[in-house]
């Protein structure tokens, strides 16, 4: 029986194609706007939610934006507190998108201009290494990702 899209032995396959450091997202089999992400080694969905048209089959990508933040910033915080050899009981990371300028205009949606991070660490640390955790979160990748000056360069593939 042939793989069809939308189905775990299709997107195995195409994983095959894909190598260490890059992605490949294409159709989910959930439309209208479902999609699956893969990686070399993992398989996750994106869509948009009911009031976006979309069937909710997974997180919006704007909201994956946010998941990729808060779970490097976690990572990056439990990296640098084990050389250091700090103890870290718990790491969360909340994240949302302001939606309110400085004046206090809301914004659309769309105007995602700047994102609110609360990092909340429990563990025996005194002040002044919680401050040190909070400066190397900034230094995490995707942090330095959406804060630099990243080109995104896009090409049209030849059609088959």
């Amino acid at each position: 029986m042939e793989a069809g899209l939308g189905t775990e032995q299709y997107w195995t396959g195409l994983q095959a194609g894909v190598v260490d450091g890059a992605v490949l997202v294409t159709d989910s089999g959930q439309p209208p706007w479902g999609q699956v992400l893969l990686s070399r080694d993992h398989i996750l969905f994106a869509d948009e939610p009911a009031e976006l048209g979309g069937q909710n089959t997974g997180p919006a990508p704007t909201d994956i934006v946010l998941m990729a933040l808060g779970g490097c910033t976690a990572i990056t915080l439990r990296m640098y507190a084990a050389r250091k050899e700090w103890v870290i009981n718990r790491i969360a990371v909340r994240l949302r998108y302001e939606m309110a300028d400085a004046a206090g205009t809301v914004l659309k949606r769309a105007d995602f201009k700047r994102i609110e991070r609360i990092i909340e660490i429990d563990g025996p640390l005194d002040d002044e290494q919680r401050a040190r955790l909070m400066s190397i979160a900034d230094k995490c990748p995707v942090h330095q990702i959406l804060t630099g000056s990243v080109a995104v360069r896009s090409t049209l593939a030849p059609s088959a």
